[in-house]
């Protein structure tokens, strides 16, 4: 009499994945979607370095139940006969059964254990379909096992530091544009010092910076508005226009009228 169940696929059948893991409920991402297939327990990503000489199987999700790839999954048991699905361009496989009840049935392939239809030749619909049909039907499992002693995960796993990249590159926030201006010292016709008018450009730039537009529009009153046109499309010359404006405005020698 043959093998009946191995442990690491009595573990895959039984085990929960997509939970948290009890051993880090407070890191981030800790659902279980690792198989340790020597250990037979289900891990999360920050598990992993405890398991990193295991054979280590990533289990998936699609339409709400666990998948395996069919590539991983053929080193370990023969897959032959078991229909396979297409996810981001690779085959997986279902894990457990998905029974389906059929009052009628019509033309077509239907599994062997849950009566689902299939598309032909395949007889099964998971991998726990094929295993009850070889118990029950052959004897025994272990014409169909095969022989693994390492296996890796896939290279799109995301590993706690791989998170940890994505989570920064997540968070970061986009910098406002910056309108560069020149470093040599300038004055105007009305004797403002190069340093006032430097000081009133980088108050300008703020400004732009911050609101995002900016235009020149009157106002009966003399004032300048903002509003109209793209802060990256402000130029050199308009910056310097508005801060000689504001520069002009400030308050001078007040004027009296003439004595009688």
């Amino acid at each position: 009499m043959g093998v009946q169940k191995p442990a690491w696929l009595d573990a895959l059948y039984t085990e929960k994945f997509f939970v948290g893991c009890s051993y880090h409920e407070n890191a981030k991402k800790n659902e279980k979607n690792v198989c340790c297939l020597d250990c037979c327990v289900s891990i999360c990503p920050h598990c992993i370095p405890i398991h990193r000489f295991h054979r280590l199987l990533q289990v998936r999700r699609y339409v709400y139940h666990d998948v395996v790839r069919l590539e991983d999954l053929q080193k370990l048991i023969d897959c032959s006969n078991v229909q396979a699905y297409t996810i981001n361009s690779a085959k997986v496989v279902f894990i457990k059964k998905r029974p389906q009840n059929r009052q009628f049935k019509g033309a077509g392939n239907y599994c062997t254990s849950c009566d689902r239809s299939l598309q032909e030749p395949f007889i099964h619909c998971s991998l726990g379909c094929k295993v009850d049909y070889l118990l029950k039907h052959k004897k025994g499992l272990t014409p169909y096992l095969r022989t693994c002693k390492t296996l890796q995960l896939s290279p799109d796993f995301l590993f706690p530091q791989d998170m940890a990249e994505d989570d920064m590159m997540t968070n970061e926030t986009q910098h406002s544009t910056i309108v560069d201006c020149s470093d040599e010292p300038m004055s105007d016709s009305s004797g403002s010092s190069g340093s006032e008018i430097n000081n009133n450009m980088m108050m300008m730039s703020n400004n732009i910076a911050c609101s995002g537009e900016i235009v020149r529009k009157k106002r009966s009153s003399g004032h300048y508005n903002v509003c109209g046109r793209s802060a990256n499309k402000v130029s050199h010359e308009d910056i310097i226009m508005a801060s000689t404006i504001s520069s002009t405005r400030r308050k001078g020698i007040p004027h009296r009228s003439p004595l009688c």
